[in-house]
């Protein structure tokens, strides 16, 4: 089959089977104008692009990017589309913008190497965490076509009780498949249903409130003055209940205090989970003019992104692929705007004034959990960490020696090939 027009803009080659198992070539090819787009199919074509000026790309993702782009003149990247977000005519005017393109170019990548992969509990994972707080996988108000791909290899790759577990993405794929079906492009259902919530509930019987008596009506005016004074008298209990409830909100806050303190402090060292990294990609962050925006590789299958306040202290070529040290256990809070999972742990003075980064021997294997000598136990999760306050009750004993070795309560710090020190050897310093 073959859609032609001689004021296209490009063409478009591609095997009727590849297209068949494709749902973002289906979806371009069904929402672009055939005046601007022709679109040969044939059963052993091979898929290629060729654009009016004579370029002809040959990469699956650079295809689907230039045709959502530049390639038709943002065509597809505007109302009611806006398969790159609506980023791509104004890549130029804003970094965010060129961010938000780099973020979907990421994801395909991701969503493309994921394809051979024999299991997908890792991504699954990383992906429900992303969308905790997201519509889409990237800045935007509709599904871009990274969207569609991730969605596509999950929904193709991932069984129904795999996915069961992931309540962020199983949200997620409900919307990116009613987006397709409007297209009909269907997607395989392997999502369970969402049970109906129940009724709200506003009272429990156990709060400590003195319900409202009823009252009755009035009955002539002999009995107008008892009524008021009832009134008065109820009027003034729940005054003094009030009052009671005012004065017991403070003790019961301390008391949770000194409980959430006790717990802490039975804590060591070892609840951290401090690990070798190293920095693999770094940038200035467009909205703040003393954080570095970092990919961090910490051993696991992804490289984390996470944030830090050294732009005062370096530049983004002296931390690109340096070996840092990093705390790992923290949950994923954004830093204006950017989502950081982890810290770069630095050695600094006392008016912060100076700043080191932590490094690690130069043996130490990338992903190693650093501990202390005489320290023993398995680190703790995250929502742990957050909720107990166990790295504010554990980091003030995290400091530099003499020599800038980090040490915990005197205690050293060791890895395979040693401890880890500050980088000049900033002596005495706090590390956090």
């Amino acid at each position: 089959m073959k859609v032609a027009s001689a004021a296209a803009l490009a063409t478009l080659t591609v095997s009727v089977q590849e297209i068949n198992a494709d749902p973002l070539l289906q979806l371009i090819v069904k929402v672009a104008s055939p005046l601007q787009l022709t679109v040969t199919k044939s059963k052993k074509a091979t898929l290629s692009l060729e654009l009016v000026s004579g370029t002809r790309l040959a990469q699956r993702n650079a295809i689907v990017r230039c045709l959502c782009g530049m390639g038709l003149h943002n065509a597809l990247d505007g109302y009611p589309n806006a398969l790159l977000g609506g980023h791509s005519a104004v890549v130029h005017s804003s970094p965010s913008h060129g961010i938000a393109i780099a973020s979907i170019t990421s994801w395909m990548s991701v969503a493309d190497h994921s394809k051979t992969e024999s299991s997908l509990d890792s991504l699954l994972k990383q992906v429900d965490s992303h969308l905790e707080t997201r519509a889409f996988l990237t800045p935007s108000a509709s599904m871009t076509v990274a969207d569609v791909d991730m969605a596509a290899l999950l929904l193709k790759k991932c069984s129904a009780d795999e996915l069961r577990g992931y309540a962020n993405v199983q949200r997620w794929l409900r919307v990116v498949s009613a987006g397709l079906s409007k297209h009909d492009i269907k997607l395989p259902d392997k999502l369970t249903a969402v049970p109906a919530p129940g009724a709200p509930v506003f009272f429990y019987g156990t709060e400590e409130v003195e319900m409202p008596k009823k009252r009755q009506a009035p009955q002539g005016n002999a009995n107008k003055g008892k009524q008021a004074n009832a009134g008065n008298q109820g009027q003034n209990q729940g005054q003094k209940q009030a009052q009671k409830q005012k004065q017991k909100q403070p003790q019961q806050n301390q008391k949770k205090k000194q409980q959430q303190q006790q717990q802490a402090a039975t804590f060591d060292v070892s609840a951290l989970d401090i690990r070798v990294a190293k920095i693999v990609k770094v940038w200035a962050h467009p909205d703040a003019e003393k954080l570095f925006c970092e990919e961090i590789d910490v051993g696991e299958e992804m490289p984390r992104q996470i944030a830090s306040g050294l732009r005062p202290f370096y530049k983004d070529e002296e931390l690109l692929n340096r070996r840092v040290i990093v705390l790992c256990n923290l949950k994923s809070r954004k830093l204006v705007g950017f989502p950081s999972h982890g810290m770069v742990m630095c050695a600094s003075n006392a008016d912060h004034t100076k700043v080191e980064c932590m490094e690690p021997p130069a043996n130490a294997k990338i992903g190693e959990r650093v501990e202390f000598e005489g320290i023993s136990g398995d680190p703790e999760p995250e929502n742990k960490v957050a909720k107990k306050k166990i790295f504010e009750s554990v980091a003030p004993d995290l400091k530099t020696n003499a020599e800038g070795v980090c040490v915990w309560k005197g205690a050293m710090s060791k890895t395979s090939d040693g401890p880890i020190k500050a980088s000049k050897g900033m002596p005495d310093a706090k590390v956090a």
